[in-house]
């Protein structure tokens, strides 16, 4: 029986502080089907979905989810935290360490006692109330107590690190608001550009955008949990921000060619990369797009839009195989996640145009004497 459970109370510790190691320390993807913190999201974040649709408000549904990233993260560190203090428990008890209290009374060998022993032990109290007796439980105790002051030291200083790179993620989403529009498309980011008179400017741009795409899949491969932080605004993330890239990199491709396609073909590369390789670290199968996210009335809009800046887009039918079969590689990943992690896929153009996020705000409808912008479609009209 004692065996047992030492063997159990060791594997449990092994177990747990192996788990912290990989998703913690370890910056890349575990393909090992057993993980205690990727069943724990999987589950969580199921169970959490289902509390959102339930008699929720899409407003309120959005708060929710918005929550689950940080408090998830809360929950995995405080499930770590109780399984090393159990496995130390276990193991005193399989040891059979005697135990006595501050008037040097024997207490004997009760799991509880061990428990409580265990718990103090490991946030480092010293409250010296019950102490071990013999050289094993001695040694154990200065284990659990150098081992449990090192791993909140390491979740502490996880954190920052986790808030940087969020926070680095959306600065780049940000800027897409006054490029592509709020939700950002990629043919409006294309329209944008077009009519401004700055499609040369676009290799620079998409350069910014091959960089962001490579940072947030190594951030995902390090710090998963950072794909559940949604954006500040709700028709913002960024899986949208990395699908508009793939459509406006997808279109310059085909019907907008330019004569410097280079940059262009990096760019979808990295952001289809990126796609694919998320999906496999959340084991998101691709699936097809219920409908179509790019008709061919809103293809010919775009064409339309391009040709009044002075453009000539490519609307063959050859261009538009072209086109579907490059929508083909990147569009069942995206809308897979999309899926997964309930958040909006724009089309590639708008149906109707709307205020961008920094042409509103909620003092309008508040205050008065406040001036509302003019909308234009192309983000430059009210410039103009």
């Amino acid at each position: 029986m004692y065996w047992i459970a030492l063997i159990a109370g060791l594997s449990l510790l092994l177990m747990t502080l192996l788990d912290g190691f990989e998703t913690i320390l370890l910056p890349r993807r575990i393909n090992r089907r057993f993980r205690y913190s990727r069943l724990y999201y999987r589950g969580a974040w199921r169970l959490w979905r289902r509390l959102a649709h339930i008699g929720q408000p899409s407003r309120l549904r959005e708060s929710m989810l918005s929550v689950f990233g940080p408090l998830s993260m809360l929950g995995l560190f405080l499930s770590w935290v109780a399984s090393l203090i159990l496995g130390f428990a276990i193991v005193h008890w399989a040891i059979g360490s005697e135990v006595a209290d501050s008037a040097h009374l024997h207490l004997g060998s009760r799991f509880a006692t061990d428990l409580y022993l265990s718990g103090t032990t490991f946030f480092t109290l010293g409250l010296g109330d019950v102490v071990p007796l013999g050289a094993w439980p001695r040694a154990l105790t200065v284990a659990e107590s150098g081992l449990g002051f090192g791993f909140l030291a390491i979740i502490i200083s996880y954190l920052p690190v986790l808030y940087q790179a969020f926070s680095k993620r959306e600065v780049t989403i940000s800027l897409m608001d006054a490029r592509a529009g709020s939700p950002p498309g990629g043919g409006e980011f294309l329209a944008r550009l077009a009519h401004a008179g700055q499609m040369e400017s676009a290799n620079a741009i998409l350069r910014e955008w091959e960089q962001w795409c490579a940072e947030l899949l190594e951030s995902y491969l390090s710090f998963p949990v950072l794909a559940y932080y949604r954006s500040q605004h709700a028709n913002q993330s960024w899986i949208a921000s990395l699908t508009t890239m793939l459509d406006a990199c997808a279109l310059m491709l085909t019907t907008l060619p330019s004569r410097d396609s280079h940059q262009v073909q990096l760019t979808f590369a990295m952001a289809r990369h990126s796609a694919v390789d998320i999906a496999l670290i959340f084991n998101v199968r691709p699936k097809p797009a219920a409908a179509d996210r790019l008709s061919d009335d809103a293809l010919r809009q775009l064409h339309d839009l391009v040709r009044k800046t002075g453009a000539q887009p490519d609307d063959s039918p050859e261009a538009a195989k072209r086109l579907t079969e490059l929508r083909g590689v990147y569009e069942p990943f995206v809308v897979a996640l999309a899926s997964h992690f309930m958040l909006v896929l724009p089309p590639p153009v708008p149906a109707e145009p709307s205020a961008d996020n920094w042409q509103r705000s909620a003092w309008m409808a508040r205050v008065p004497g406040i001036g509302r912008l003019p909308l234009g479609r192309t983000g430059g009209d009210h410039f103009d």
